[in-house]
């Protein structure tokens, strides 16, 4: 029972934000009493904090997963991309945005993820893709991952970015691709251009082993 609970929260926190959905919302949807709700959780924010922790968890495994099947960095981060797209199509705007003003808790859960386990991610995609030829060397890469950070949490602003002019995903595939071709040596650009041609191409989900992708760039 614990489980459809945390389930049925978590869609519907997704969709509809965490601050306007209610205990008798998710009660009824699952066909059961709040009392049964208050049986396994102490409040909403216990809730949303267990959806969080699993959601983080799940996406730490998936993380390392691209990380270990890439070819190289650049195509890592387009997968994360990827990724976002999935579950981004999902997920409304307000959602971060009632986290941070109203589960304190919840919210230091997000933010304790962001700054530890993307931040390693990230700085370790660049200093890669630095060594791997990639990436320019004069970039500083603890800066551009505390940079590409924030602006995953800057997607959700709706005073920057309004629900009504763009959608979650299109914010976070302009910002994304901004910050990877703002990296890109001359070699990484051809790389590059190479894979979102042929990721466009084939117009569905990107097959790593359509093309010929190199780990190194070549010298």
């Amino acid at each position: 029972m614990k489980e459809r609970i945390l389930s049925e929260a978590e869609r519907q926190f997704w969709k509809y934000g965490v601050r306007s959905v209610t205990m008798e919302d998710i009660a009824r949807q699952l066909g059961i009493s709040k009392k049964t709700i208050y049986q396994h959780f102490t409040d909403k924010e216990d809730i949303l904090y267990q959806v969080l922790q699993e959601r983080i968890n799940e996406d730490h495994l998936e993380m390392d997963c691209m990380a270990n099947e890439a070819h190289n960095p650049i195509e890592e981060l387009l997968l994360v991309l990827d990724m976002m797209r999935k579950k981004q199509q999902q997920v409304s705007p307000n959602l971060l945005i009632d986290i941070k003003r109203h589960y304190p808790q919840a919210f230091a859960l997000f933010r304790q993820h962001m700054d530890q386990h993307i931040m390693k991610s990230i700085l370790e995609n660049i200093q890669r893709g630095i060594s791997q030829g990639w990436y320019r060397k004069d970039i500083n890469a603890t800066i551009l991952a505390r940079m590409r950070v924030e602006q995953i949490e800057l997607a959700f602003n709706n005073d920057f970015f309004p629900a009504t002019q763009y959608t979650m995903f299109d914010i976070q595939h302009e910002l994304i691709h901004h910050f990877v071709r703002g990296m890109l040596t001359e070699e990484g650009f051809r790389f590059y251009n190479q894979l979102v041609n042929t990721r466009n191409h084939e117009s569905k989900e990107y097959q790593p082993d359509s093309v010929g992708l190199p780990t190194h760039a070549t010298e």
